[in-house]
């Protein structure tokens, strides 16, 4: 099981939903952080929801992405 993060910089999220859905479905602990002009799309049961300065630090962000074991951007 993999520790994945994908950071969501764009308006039009519908493709990383897909492939986030998929590797929650395939048993990996995914995050999904929203970055600034980004609407957060709906997301599968279990995977997490950030926003940066929101609940979300530019330090915890730092974290998130050294622990994750793959790292995605959109």
């Amino acid at each position: 099981m993999a520790t994945v993060l994908h950071l969501l910089k764009g308006p039009d999220a519908a493709l990383a939903r897909r492939v986030v859905e998929a590797q929650a479905a395939a048993g990996d602990r995914v995050t999904v952080a929203v970055l600034h002009g980004s609407a957060a799309p709906e997301l599968p049961a279990g995977v997490a929801l950030r926003r940066l300065d929101h609940d979300l630090s530019y330090s915890q962000l730092l974290d998130l992405i050294f622990a994750a074991d793959q790292v995605v951007t959109w």
